[in-house]
């Protein structure tokens, strides 16, 4: 018996590596994504309210030397696509309080990627929705694109953040709940 089955009476097998011995990496690997991503939209926002670039040209980091990937929605909605799927898929990695708030940020971005398959939908059929004249989802109807994707990207990541402060911090029952071994220990309780 390995010491995660003594400490946790689960068997990896049973979890799936993603959420038991891997959790720890597949979540490094999954931030580190969501980090690049947030540093092109930040440059991007550098680039419009500092630079005061037009935004056509404020492309962000790779739409610097890669123009065609900033309008390409393949892009856009591959991105929401690998969040909506990482977040599923290293959901049962945490326990208790982590997991309530990874479940919402995951209920955000599902939606936030049904508003890229709007786009993408629009974008490869060459039928544009509500009158406009290029690929417009639901909420960019009331908020311009760039603003929007940083709200977006902002009401994801914070619930994620959480979730994972609080994944780190179990307390006893949710420590003893993990399949993972994220955290060291569990935190005292408070006196």
């Amino acid at each position: 018996m390995t010491t995660f089955e003594a400490s946790t009476g689960r068997s990896p097998a049973t979890t799936g590596w993603l959420n038991a011995a891997g959790h720890r990496t597949a979540l490094n690997v999954f931030m580190f994504v969501v980090l690049a991503h947030w540093a092109e939209h930040l440059t991007q926002a550098y680039q419009i309210w500092v630079l005061d670039r037009p935004r056509p040209q404020a492309r962000g980091v790779l739409g610097q030397f890669f123009p065609w990937l900033v309008s390409s929605e393949w892009l856009h909605y591959g991105y929401a696509l690998v969040m909506v799927i990482g977040l599923f898929l290293l959901r049962k990695g945490f326990t208790g309080r982590s997991y309530i708030w990874w479940m919402i940020a995951f209920g955000i971005q599902f939606w936030h990627h049904i508003e890229h398959l709007l786009l993408f939908i629009q974008a490869q059929s060459h039928t544009m929705f509500f009158g406009k004249a290029v690929p417009t989802s639901i909420a960019q109807l009331v908020f311009p694109r760039v603003e929007l994707h940083l709200f977006y990207n902002t009401i994801v990541f914070l619930p994620m953040v959480v979730a994972m402060y609080l994944h780190l911090r179990p307390n006893q029952v949710e420590f003893r709940a993990a399949a993972c071994t994220c955290a060291a220990r569990p935190v005292a309780a408070a006196a």
